[in-house]
């Protein structure tokens, strides 16, 4: 897609981390970005920048938030799908309404935001949905079940909807991160870190690995430029993994080459489970 027609963005989770770099960068190249959060106040102030209040748990929020942008960009040519939230703690303790909550902010509600775009950006030229989900939806992290699960269901919902637009000028593109140098870790929720013994130095394990990893991993610019290609791209691929060279390159081949057992092995022995 040429840069002078992607002029119309709209950008979830642009408040900080991978969103606030897509906005950063889609602007400095003469996007217009329609940017969302839950926290207005905290978005960027940038030229080409519009700030968007919408609460993806509320699916009146997003109707109502979608179709005021709507109104103010007369369409869009992409829609980035890539508000987060995370939950670390056992399955077995973990909220269930935590767990609806989680389903929603990941899945359904970038699932509606989808149906409200779908009518007006099928009717452009060309557009473009992109669902930045994460390679924990291929190799899930332990104790963030919860986030491993929607990411994995946010990528299936790409392969069918890329399915279903077949043959149409909207291209469908499923952005799997794997570890990116954000605040994200900051935010996560932590349940059932009151446990003891065992039970809690598995926990404790495990959440150093992933500290460990995220400060060593690749800045979130990364991620920006890989949209940008997307969206410049004539005919991009269907799954894009950004990230270091181990996980963005080793580990998707080991993943279609190995048995699954010897994968759930790898994982436990990364996070000496």
């Amino acid at each position: 897609m040429a840069s002078d027609s992607v002029t119309r963005v709209l950008l979830t989770g642009a408040s900080s981390g991978i969103g606030l770099e897509i906005a950063r960068l889609l602007t400095a190249r003469g996007c217009e970005v329609w940017g969302a959060s839950r926290d207005i106040a905290r978005l960027p102030q940038l030229p080409r920048f519009h700030p968007v209040r919408m609460d993806l748990a509320s699916d009146d929020s997003i109707r109502a938030s979608f179709a005021q942008a709507l109104r103010e960009a007369g369409g869009f040519d992409a829609l980035i799908n890539n508000a987060g939230a995370g939950v670390f703690g056992p399955t077995a303790v973990v909220p269930a309404e935590l767990t609806r909550e989680h389903f929603q902010v990941l899945v359904h509600g970038p699932m509606e935001l989808i149906r409200l775009a779908l009518p007006t950006m099928r009717q452009r030229p060309r557009s473009t949905l992109i669902n930045i989900s994460s390679l924990a939806g291929t190799f899930p992290v332990p104790f963030m079940a919860a986030y491993s699960a929607a990411k994995a269901a946010l990528s299936a919902f790409s392969r069918c909807l890329r399915m279903e637009l077949a043959g149409t000028p909207l291209r469908v593109v499923d952005v799997q991160p794997g570890d990116i140098n954000t605040p994200f870790g900051g935010s996560v929720k932590r349940v059932g870190a009151e446990a003891a013994g065992a039970d809690r130095a598995r926990q404790d394990t495990v959440w150093e690995a992933q500290r460990h990893e995220m400060a060593a991993a690749p800045p979130p610019q990364r991620v920006a430029e890989a949209v940008w290609r997307i969206l410049q791209a004539e005919n991009p691929p269907p799954v894009v993994v950004v990230g270091g060279f181990v996980q963005a390159r080793l580990a998707p081949l080991a993943a279609r080459l190995f048995p699954a057992r010897w994968m759930e092995w790898v994982l436990r022995r990364f996070y000496r489970l």
